[in-house]
This record gives C-alpha cells, structure tokens and sequence, in this order.
C-alpha cells in the first residue's frame, strides 16, 4: 500500500495539480491520487488559479502534510535526493530555484488569460496587452536556461523541478497558438514527449467535459 497520498483536483484545468503530481512522480515517491470536489469553493479558486497558496495539491506522506507545489518540491528534495530534482551544480541549483519560485509566485495576467485546459486547441488567441509581458518573460527565462545549460531540459539534460513548474506554460502555449521561437517550440515539444505529461494529458482527457466552468475575463 503506497504510504503517500496527494490530494489534487481537475487534471484537465488544474495546473497546480500537474506540477504536484509530476514532481511525486519524478522523485518516485509511491502514492495514491486523492481527488477533491470541483464544485468546493477552494478548488474553484485553485482551478482559476487566482492563489498557489490553497491547499490543493496536497502531499501526505508517513506522519507529514505538505501543501503549497514549491513547498512539495523543496520537501520531495529532501526525502529523494537522488530523484534529481534540484541541479547537482550549486550554481544551477539557485538558478533552478529562482525559476521555479518565479513561476510560483508571479505571471499572474498570464494565468489569468491563459488558463489550462488540455482539451481546448485554438488556431489563434488574441493574447490582451496585461499578459504579453508574461508572455515575454518566459521567452527570457527559457532561452537563458537552455543557452547556458543545453537543454533538452531546462537545466541540461533530465528534467528538475523547474520543468516540472513550466509544463503546464507548454501546455498553455499550445493551447492559446502562442507562437515561440524554434528552440522554444523544441523544448515544449520534450515536454509534450514526456511520458509522465502523456500520462496526466490522458487522465485529463477522459474527464467528464462537464466537469467545472471556469469563469475568466480574457
């Protein structure tokens, strides 16, 4: 029997959830899925993705709770140091650090404009003005990652806890038709090849369509 168990929330639109979900699964941590109700007032939010602070996703493992997907992150650092999740390079690894606090804490137009939603593809998608400098700082972020470390990855060559906190970008930018320049669309192509995304991409396909409205201003 798994002796953890991460709560987590619509695999189609929950982007917080993916990130939780994915580091678990690249530290090996073995545990079971917990969905929660996505008519709950707080998954509405974490849904819309107005706060990273809710408490979805949320680890339990032996005798500790863990919410909050940076917090998971760090803690999953700890217990599987060899998972790789944090760059062995001290360097990388603030570097690493940053980015994924980045993503954590900001780009809130773009979350707003773009919210995930792995069944939805859009030809074109007039991205509003507040967003665009988002949009822009991810270009930066990605393109410096992977000049300096060279790619496929963000920080060389297996995926860290930064990959896993931009995925769900890569999903969005496919989404919304957000064009990138070739070595960005390269890297969110690895992402989209990655086995473990496949996998979640599956789950949130087979939900119901019906499963929430989400109710963002574009």
């Amino acid at each position: 029997m798994a002796r953890a168990t991460l709560t987590i929330s619509s695999k189609n639109y929950s982007s917080w959830s993916l990130r939780g979900w994915l580091l678990c699964r690249m530290a090996g941590l073995d545990f079971e899925e917990a969905p929660v109700d996505l008519d709950h007032p707080e998954t509405r939010q974490e849904l819309l993705l107005l706060s990273p602070s809710v408490l979805v996703p949320r680890l339990t493992h032996n005798d500790v709770t863990v919410w909050d997907t940076l917090a998971i992150a760090e803690y999953l650092a700890e217990i599987k140091p060899k998972a790789g999740l944090l760059p062995k390079d001290r360097a990388a690894r603030a570097h690493c650090r940053a980015v994924s606090g980045e993503i954590h804490s900001g780009f809130y137009n773009l979350r707003s404009a773009l919210p995930m939603n792995l069944k939805a593809r859009h030809k074109a998608f007039k991205i509003f003005s507040g967003a665009r400098p988002d949009v822009e700082r991810i270009r930066t972020i990605w393109t410096e990652c992977l000049e300096t470390y060279g790619g496929p990855w963000l920080f060389g060559k297996a995926p860290t806890m930064a990959d896993a906190m931009y995925a769900p970008v890569c999903t969005r930018f496919r989404t919304y038709a957000v064009a990138l320049e070739p070595e960005l669309e390269t890297y969110c192509q690895t992402v989209f090849d990655w086995p473990l995304l496949q996998e979640w991409t599956e789950g949130a396909l087979a939900e119901p369509d019906e499963i929430i409205e989400l109710e963002v201003e574009f």
